[in-house]
């Protein structure tokens, strides 16, 4: 249980930081890797089929 808690949290925080770090690169920088700013959320979360 506890362990599933504190997966759970790191799965959180790394979320948060990509999330983060995405958020601040401009929206060349974006187009450079792919991405459009609509796409940070699903790509954070690893849901991103691009």
């Amino acid at each position: 249980m506890l362990l599933s808690i504190i997966r759970i949290l790191r799965e959180f925080r790394d979320y948060q930081r990509n999330v983060s770090e995405l958020s601040q690169l401009s929206d060349r920088e974006l187009a450079d890797i792919g991405l459009d700013r609509s796409d940070i959320r699903r790509v954070a979360s690893g849901d991103y089929k691009g």
